[in-house]
Formats: C-alpha cells, sequence, structure tokens
C-alpha cells in the first residue's frame, strides 16, 4: 500500500487499498472525527477541523428548521458511512437527510444502499480541496441533491442523467436559493447560533405566509 500525506498534517491518501481493507479501517477508526473517502482502490483521510464541523452543523440546522416550519417528515443520517462494494466508492456526507424517502427507511437501524435509497440532501463541506472528486461519489451513489460549502460561496446541485447540475434553487426546498442562507451563514460570523437560527425560522414563516 502507498501513502501520500499532504502538505497540510490534516489530510492523508492511501492507494491500492482493496474494499476489504476499506472495510477494516471503517471498523479500526469508529467513530473517531476522521472523514473517508473511498474510490476504486483510493482513500483520502481527512481531519475535521472546528471551522469545518461548525459550517456543516449550521447549515443542517438551516435545513431541520426548514423541515420543522413546513412539517416536512425526515430522518437526519448525520455523518454516516454510505458506500457500495459493486461500485468501488464510499463516503460521509458532512451531513444528510431522507426527505421524500423518510418512509422507505423509517424504523430501521442499517442500510444497504444496494437496496434502500441514498439519503436525498447532502451537506458537503469543501473547505479544503479534496483529492478524490466526492461529487462524483455522490452521483455514483445517486444522492440527488447536494448542497456544497466552500468557505466562502454556497452551491445547490441536483443530480440529473447521473451528473450533476447547479440549480438557483433547492429541489426539496424551493422557496430556498443559495444567497438566502449566505446571508444567514454572515450573521453567524458576529452573532451565536441561538440568534442566527431564531432570525432564520422568522424569514422561513414570513416566505411560507406571503
Amino acid at each position: 500500500m502507498i501513502f501520500t500525506p499532504t502538505l497540510e498534517t490534516e489530510r492523508l491518501t492511501l492507494y491500492d487499498m482493496s474494499w476489504e481493507g476499506y472495510e477494516t479501517l471503517l471498523s479500526l477508526l469508529g467513530d473517531r472525527p476522521i472523514g473517508t473517502t473511498y474510490s476504486q482502490g483510493v482513500v483520502e483521510l481527512m481531519i475535521l477541523s472546528y471551522q469545518h464541523e461548525r459550517y456543516k452543523k449550521l447549515l443542517a440546522r438551516f435545513v431541520e428548521t426548514l423541515t420543522e416550519e413546513l412539517e416536512i417528515p425526515i430522518a437526519g443520517g448525520g455523518s454516516a458511512t454510505f458506500k457500495r462494494q459493486d461500485l468501488e466508492r464510499g463516503l460521509e456526507p458532512d451531513e444528510c437527510f431522507y426527505i421524500a424517502h423518510e418512509l422507505a427507511i423509517r424504523g430501521k437501524q442499517s442500510l444497504d444502499l444496494t437496496q434502500d435509497p441514498p439519503p436525498d440532501l447532502a451537506i458537503e463541506i469543501d473547505i479544503a480541496s479534496n483529492f478524490l472528486n466526492r461529487m462524483a461519489i455522490y452521483a455514483a451513489l445517486g444522492v440527488p441533491e447536494v448542497w456544497r460549502f466552500d468557505g466562502a460561496t454556497l452551491e445547490f446541485f441536483y443530480l440529473q442523467a447521473g451528473d450533476y447540475e447547479q440549480k438557483s434553487a433547492s429541489v426539496a426546498f424551493p422557496l430556498v436559493q443559495p444567497a438566502d442562507l449566505m446571508s444567514f451563514i454572515a450573521m453567524a460570523e458576529t452573532t451565536d447560533d441561538t440568534t442566527v437560527i431564531r432570525a432564520f425560522r422568522k424569514w422561513v414563516r414570513q416566505r411560507i405566509e406571503a
């Protein structure tokens, strides 16, 4: 096995790893705060920074607030590992949600993506460039919608004909555009999260009533 550390000590890339080796690595890592991405024999490991985790949690709270106010049933998948051996691909979304397919996985304690649907929405925090193309892995797994934030820009993508196309509004939540959420992300730089979410909830209610 060949490994290549990046200039940043937070990331490590492993080559020539079998699927069995990937499964073993996942077992060894357990619940440690290390993100793993696997694609056809290549594994990327990343230690998750505070900045990374803060953004993912904030975006997840926006989704949760939207579903509460719109009364949409969801199931949160957090950063669970989603993988398919037949595709030789796997990753942990930064956050993910079952929305349209919530009922299909309700009550299940484990999922098999060869039989169960993938999450309907994934949140991808891409502050540090990844060696592996995670968007291609999301597409291979069939995740319909991805929100990607790079620390400065938020973009919404929807899977069409096997590839992602950028959208001006969320497919899961048509009333929301990236610019709407960016204003609250910016607000979070100067105030606490509780105040941000309360302001966001008020904004959602105003949009619903409009």
